[in-house]
């Protein structure tokens, strides 16, 4: 009996060797070993070609990449939980399926939003940077270095979710406060055990928050959720911290009111312009205002190789015939 073609699989960037090495046993595997994302021009190819897209963040798949898509393409299985880099609705007109990697980045992410809380106040990096820097301390001193406690500070977080979620559980054990906001209200068995305030009017929470937490996924309704209005109603010494998607705010208006010590700080995995990153943001983190990570929320082993198992559970499940677990639709947007 002859053997089942195996599906045409393109992956746009690297993945973990054993992601790979699996993927090459199940799969007609192209891979990109390059690491380089793919051009716009490479990224056409591969939807012209593949019977499975398995791209990333960095790949920008919109509704004029589809009129590129050839016959053979019925499933793009994302490498990651966000999904805003692609026109789903796009993708949905055309026949093609949708999924993601959710659930397996949210430990990693809620621990990097937590160094982030504690890096802004208590002035982390800049801390280091004396020792790392050979620049010259004198020794301990009573009043040098001095930055803020954040126990019994209050914590707004925007998205709750299971990051949101897994922030607020550890956020409790450094004894904040929690208060969120989301587009729906948490089930009060949840609440209760995170021991968090609801708001249903993102103004008035953010106008009493200390700290404020962004993790809700960047969709259309969400671009800009904290605009240069909402961010006005931010005390001057409140933080803001975001490992969601840099596009959620307004980044230029958090720019200005830092640098005019309109608000204490921020602590920024994400950029609005990934990978540019404003030089006025660059300026102000050498200037010990804001801390900057270059995109690290969900960078661990354990987590890469997680995303990569749900990637082929998804294409194996799609390829037998059967809805995959982590199949997106327009309207959970």
């Amino acid at each position: 009996m002859a053997k089942t073609k195996k599906p045409l699989v393109v992956v746009t960037r690297r993945l973990p060797e054993s992601v790979e090495t699996r993927m090459r046993e199940l799969f007609e595997t192209r891979l990109n070993l390059s690491d380089k994302a793919m051009t716009q021009t490479q990224l056409a190819e591969a939807m012209r070609t593949a019977d499975v897209l398995v791209p990333t963040v960095t790949d920008r798949i919109d509704a004029s990449a589809f009129k590129e898509a050839g016959p053979n393409l019925k499933l793009i299985a994302n490498f990651g939980t966000g999904v805003d880099h692609i026109d789903v609705a796009a993708a949905h007109a055309r026949g093609i399926t949708v999924t993601n990697t959710p659930g397996v980045l949210t430990e990693d992410t809620a621990d990097m939003t937590m160094a982030l809380i504690l890096a802004v106040p208590r002035r982390l990096t800049e801390g280091a940077s004396v020792l790392s820097e050979d620049k010259e301390w004198a020794g301990w001193s009573p009043t040098w270095m001095l930055g803020h406690r954040i126990w019994g500070k209050r914590l707004g977080i925007v998205g709750m979710g299971r990051i949101g979620q897994a922030v607020a559980r550890r956020a409790a054990a450094f004894g904040l406060q929690i208060h969120y906001h989301n587009r729906r209200r948490l089930p009060a068995k949840i609440e209760e055990a995170l021991q968090a305030t609801y708001w249903e009017s993102l103004d008035q929470m953010l106008a009493r928050m200390d700290i404020i937490s962004v993790n809700c996924p960047h969709t259309p309704a969400t671009f800009h959720l904290l605009s240069a209005r909402r961010l006005k109603q931010l005390r001057p010494q409140a933080y803001v911290v975001n490992t969601a998607r840099g596009e959620v705010i307004d980044e230029a208006a958090l720019i200005r009111m830092i640098a005019a010590g309109e608000l204490a700080g921020a602590g920024l995995d994400v950029f609005e312009h990934e990978p540019a990153v404003n030089p006025k943001l660059a300026r102000l983190a050498r200037e010990g205002k804001v801390v900057l990570l270059p995109h690290m929320g969900s960078a661990t082993i354990e987590g890469r190789i997680d995303m990569g198992d749900k990637v082929i559970v998804n294409i194996r499940t799609f390829m037998d015939g059967h809805k995959p677990p982590d199949r997106i639709l327009p309207s959970m947007l």
